[in-house]
């Protein structure tokens, strides 16, 4: 519990990358999984499975939480999927996930490993516990905020002026005040 309380006090640094895509490893199944953050702990998560008897692709929401650091944190988050199954045909179904991740410092790889509950329609298990391992290579890297010697506001605030007061090409389409 004092772990939850403490990651959610810090809770804007959670994640040091923008776009991650990679290789993930259930049990029984292969697939392959692409992240994308949203905002400071949001991510959307796609992941596409295949197994022997059956192949789905599944959407998730993610809040990302650090846990010891800005490198390691953990994610839990919902969502839906959509697949088939080889006696069955298609299924459909909500998800909700749980797991911890860490990001290689100076490399641009995430591990991470999680527990995602599937609850099915139309499959011959209603439920399904699954574990994965993913593998991810980070294509999009955060942007870092550079350091500013400057306490007082931003040391550029006169060149934003000058650049406000210049006219823009869409200026044209506003009213000429008399």
């Amino acid at each position: 519990m004092a772990c939850l309380l403490c990651g959610i006090s810090v809770a804007g640094e959670a994640q040091k990358y923008r776009t991650a895509a990679g290789v993930r490893i259930e049990s029984d199944r292969f697939g392959v999984t692409l992240q994308q953050k949203l905002h400071e702990q949001g991510t959307l998560e796609a992941i596409a499975t295949v197994g022997s008897r059956e192949y789905s692709a599944t959407g998730l929401y993610e809040w990302h939480l650090p846990l010891l650091g800005k490198r390691f944190n953990y994610y839990l988050g919902a969502g839906a999927h959509i697949g088939n199954l080889k006696d069955s045909g298609v299924f459909t179904g909500g998800d909700v996930i749980l797991g911890i991740e860490y990001k290689v410092n100076g490399l641009p790889f995430l591990l991470s490993a999680d527990i995602k509950p599937a609850f099915h329609i139309n499959h011959e298990d209603w439920i399904q516990l699954s574990s994965g391992v993913s593998v991810r290579y980070v294509l999009v890297k955060e942007k870092k905020e550079k350091k500013r010697l400057w306490p007082f506001g931003k040391q550029n605030d006169k060149k934003n002026k000058r650049q406000e007061d210049k006219p823009g090409i869409f200026d044209i389409f506003k009213k000429q005040e008399d």
